[in-house]
């Protein structure tokens, strides 16, 4: 019988309150404790931090604090990924960010959701994986929702709700977000 965690990330309901994902999500936030507290981010604490909390990210990986997670250990960043302050990464499914990505102020990726049907969603979560490609920007206050996948090259405005896929080298904003032309 699959564990709580492995229903989570496969994308079914799960028991959000199991006592290891509680586990899990404590110790995420006492290392965000940690992180949000050091007052100078380029030091060997800090990286520790960083690395402990996010242990599948690429080199040169900056989080300007403060910086909520659910988990940490869904989040796969590539190289030169940049977070601006009071940014929100709902891991509870895999967050997979490329290199060279960039987030502004106050950006919110939902990998987090809950069921439609009101009796279910008392007891159960679900997660839907969300995937962002190489050369990104997401300008301020952009969210990102459960299950969507932004192709290479993307900027996403400010403010945008992103609630499906955006094609490559697509500038993209609104609620809801919406291509406006090509960056190709």
């Amino acid at each position: 019988m699959p564990s709580e965690e492995e229903k989570m990330l496969a994308g079914e309901r799960y028991a959000a309150f199991d006592p290891a994902l509680l586990a899990a999500r404590t110790r995420a936030k006492r290392l965000l404790h940690r992180l949000n507290v050091t007052e100078y981010l380029l030091t060997d604490t800090a990286r520790s931090i960083l690395t402990e909390l996010l242990p599948h990210a690429g080199e040169n990986l900056y989080i300007e604090p403060p910086f909520h997670c659910d988990y940490g250990a869904n989040i796969y960043c590539g190289n030169n990924v940049y977070f601006n302050v009071n940014c929100v990464v709902l891991d509870a499914a895999r967050v997979t960010i490329g290199s060279n990505v960039l987030f502004g102020p106050g950006v919110q990726l939902y990998a987090a959701t809950h069921p439609i049907d009101a009796v279910v969603r008392q007891t159960l979560e679900l997660a839907r994986p969300i995937n962002i490609g190489d050369d990104c920007w997401l300008g301020g206050g952009a969210i990102v929702c459960p299950g969507v996948t932004i192709g290479a090259g993307c900027v996403i405005g400010a403010g945008a709700v992103v609630t499906k896929d955006i094609p490559a080298y697509s500038l993209a904003v609104g609620n809801p977000a919406r291509v406006v032309r090509s960056l190709a």
